[in-house]
């Protein structure tokens, strides 16, 4: 091994969309380049090279004097066997920063500044500090609405993007912030059956107690290759899979990894973030939810109208058929929250059983009819019967079952967690009001999403009578220090309030 050449070590460390590189303090080369600790360097090998954030370690068990340690993400880029050779030399700062600083002083950015940016992401040249920074230069209300049509024209051309070959494809998002609220699992379902392609590619959950994909994969398979899916897509008319396999606007994947630790979820960029992924998912017609209440992300009517008006404005320009949807975000749609509890309340509406949540039924033919009127067959007011004509008859059931067997069926176990704590009421009266934001934070608490049967059963909702000791929901666990803490949880705040009924809250929208 020459002298200015590293041996590879992988260190199995997750570092989670981002490259960490790790020297020895009394490694030759880390003394006579003078690195420090946090600097950006280039590692190649072979003509490959990534771009990885510096950590001086003085351990020699993690890595020796004439080894270089890669975290899983840089080991995996990078592609080499472990103790192959590499150079490692100082990494030139991005040349976008210079936008960055711009903005944070109050710069007004152009096209090309978000391309240079974005492209500096991807290319690992950002460092997360550096990221926060363009985070909250352009977080909040620092940009104006040109600017968030060039960044989520930037986000949009960082990735891949799929192109289904149909002049109709349709897509949904809600905005999230609402426990239990998933509507997709029906809405795809009732939309496929109908005719429509409607390509469902989803998130996990970040911080909440579930996502569509996390729910989904309690029934299916999520984690599908571009090709399957296409394959799913083309016989089905439809799909719900997890869309981290298909690389579309990987900047936003990176961007999310800094935002969510740091509780970032301006407007802009949350705009930006979903229209560029629809986008780049091949949709033309999206439908979108925006639930409002006094927990919810949006509180208040006239911010859903300002943001409905952004989404519009880039929706427009960027030649992608939009409609939003105002809809009641008071509290939890449908009973569970947590993967298995809402995995059962899909297949109870699905089944047409009695005992399904009917505002989750309601809401999912609302959206579904919607979405259905952009079949320029169907005219305006017609979606919602055919919805629930498609429902009723048992269609959507079956082509459910046919997406569940195409995807992989996984063997269905939809009994929750058999820890389980029943929440009382301490008084007599009516449910005036359920906290969306404590209701999700208990059910993560109590594991999920990882542990799919965690979560929260609800038994009451707004308007539901109950008397002092009744139960109003149950937390099921799987594991006791989950279960513990999410018990002591409830006891400080059970995210319920019982009181009088004229003092329920009444809805912002007319919906179901």
């Amino acid at each position: 091994m020459s002298n200015d050449t590293l041996q590879i070590r992988r260190i199995g460390i997750d570092t989670y969309h981002e490259n960490v590189a790790y020297l020895n303090r009394e490694c030759a080369i880390y003394r006579a380049e003078g690195f420090q600790a946090l600097s950006k360097i280039k590692v190649c090998a072979n003509g490959a090279k990534v771009l990885a954030v510096l950590n001086v370690v003085d351990d020699s068990s993690i890595v020796l004097p004439g080894e270089l340690g890669l975290s899983e993400q840089a080991f995996n880029q990078l592609n080499i066997a472990e103790k192959a050779l590499v150079t490692v030399e100082h990494a030139e700062a991005p040349e976008s920063m210079d936008a960055v600083r711009r903005k944070i002083n109050g710069e007004r950015l152009s096209q090309e500044d978000f391309d240079s940016i974005t492209k500096d992401i991807v290319d690992t040249r950002y460092s997360k500090m550096e990221m926060a920074a363009f985070l909250v230069a352009t977080g909040q209300n620092n940009l104006d609405r040109d600017e968030l049509l060039y960044l989520t024209r930037a986000m949009l051309e960082s990735g891949e993007r799929m192109n289904w070959h149909e002049a109709l494809v349709a897509d949904k998002h809600c905005i999230g912030g609402i426990p239990g609220n998933r509507t997709s699992m029906l809405v795809v379902p009732i939309v496929a059956a109908h005719g429509m392609l409607i390509p469902k590619t989803s998130s996990r959950a970040i911080t909440s107690p579930a996502g569509t994909a996390d729910t989904m994969e309690v029934l299916a398979e999520v984690n599908l290759q571009p090709e399957h899916l296409h394959d799913i897509v083309r016989q089905y008319r439809g799909c719900l899979a997890w869309g981290g396999t298909a690389k579309l606007a990987p900047v936003d994947d990176l961007l999310i990894s800094v935002e969510r630790p740091l509780g970032i979820d301006s407007q802009g960029q949350m705009v930006a973030s979903i229209l560029s992924k629809k986008l780049a998912a091949g949709s033309s017609h999206l439908l979108i939810d925006i639930p409002v209440g006094p927990t919810a992300k949006v509180r208040y009517m006239r911010q859903a109208l300002a943001l409905r008006k952004l989404f519009e404005f880039v929706g427009d320009r960027l030649n992608l058929h939009l409609e939003v949807m105002i809809t009641d975000g008071r509290q939890p749609i449908g009973l569970g929250i947590g993967p298995v509890l809402e995995a059962r309340d899909i297949m109870k509406v699905l089944e047409n059983n009695p005992d399904a949540p009917f505002d989750l039924r309601q809401k999912s033919l609302q959206l579904a009819g919607r979405i259905i009127e952009f079949d320029p067959d169907v005219r305006g007011g017609q979606g919602y019967a055919i919805a629930r004509d498609i429902l009723d008859s048992g269609r959507a059931m079956a082509k459910m079952n046919d997406l569940i067997q195409a995807q992989g069926a996984k063997p269905i176990d939809l009994t929750p967690g058999t820890l389980c704590h029943e929440v009382l009421s301490e008084q007599d009266g009516v449910v005036t009001h359920i906290d969306n934001f404590q209701m999700a934070k208990i059910a993560r608490i109590a594991g999920a999403p990882m542990d799919k049967k965690a979560g929260v059963d609800l038994l009451k909702k707004l308007g539901d009578k109950v008397h002092e000791g009744e139960p109003i929901y149950r937390i099921h666990a799987e594991f006791p220090a989950d279960f513990k803490f999410a018990q002591k949880l409830a006891v400080g705040d059970s995210g319920y309030t019982i009181g009088n009924e004229e003092h329920i809250l009444k809805p912002l929208v007319p919906f179901y």
